[in-house]
């Protein structure tokens, strides 16, 4: 894999070359994350230009789809094909891609509610919404509101004797925002942080700066591919590389 008499190169030398330590060189050797170095009588490691690369490649594959999926990958890049790789590596672009998609869907959701937030606060508790109106306002099913209700995502008020359940537009505003989230794509989880950070910083500004947030993640982990492309190819060439 490494080529014809290629520069012997020290843990030390590796770790200085890639910016990690030497544990995490060690590490990322004995997790088959890099291919293994060679082993002098003494035990000692050595390894090649190829092995730089190969840490490099992991750090952007790190950078785009978080450490424990590049630690999944790279191995599976070695022990597959060209196409399988090549395959791989486009999903990782597609789903960064499918991520921003979200995100940006969720941005304009909720721009269009926040268009609406002014009228909303000027409405009155004569203006609730029962459960079935606010249900069929949404195009959701009453129980699903009421498992929004459970997950503490959007909580009516209880106004009658048979504790009827009633929305006032606060919290007709936050189903909205919840059915934008879950229509982008978020787990229940996810939007309950979301809708946490809403009353918290009491207001869809502060779920606007959320969604800025993770724009920028994911343009950081595409530039982090992106800056790992070559080291990616030339793992993979070396991989497939017919013997000499």
């Amino acid at each position: 894999m490494t080529g014809l008499n290629p520069p012997v190169l020290r843990t030390i030398d590796v770790a200085r070359a890639t910016g990690y330590s030497v544990q995490h060189i060690r590490d990322l050797e004995r997790l088959g994350v890099i291919p293994p170095g060679l082993r002098s009588a003494t035990g000692y490691r050595s390894f090649a230009p190829i092995h730089v690369h190969a840490v490099r490649a992991y750090r952007g594959l790190a950078g785009a789809a978080g450490p424990v999926a590049a630690r999944r990958l790279l191995p599976q890049l070695l022990a597959g094909s060209v196409e399988s790789a090549a395959a791989a590596i486009c999903e990782v672009y597609v789903g960064l891609a499918q991520e921003r998609s979200d995100v940006l869907y969720a941005q304009d959701a909720l721009h269009a509610i926040a268009s609406e937030a002014t009228d909303l606060e000027e409405d009155t508790e004569s203006d609730a919404m029962t459960i079935s109106g606010l249900a069929s306002a949404l195009g959701v099913r009453p129980s699903t509101l009421r498992y929004w209700e459970a997950e503490g995502l959007a909580v009516p008020e209880r106004v009658t004797a048979l504790h009827a359940r009633s929305y006032v537009p606060a919290v007709v505003r936050e189903a909205r925002i919840v059915v934008a989230l879950r229509g982008a794509g978020y787990g229940i989880p996810a939007v309950r942080d979301v809708m946490n950070a809403l009353r918290r910083f009491e207001g869809i500004g502060g779920v606007q700066q959320i969604l800025q947030g993770l724009l920028d993640t994911i343009s950081s982990g595409t530039v982090s591919l992106l800056r790992a492309g070559s080291d990616l190819a030339a793992v993979i060439e070396a991989a497939f590389r017919p013997p000499q």
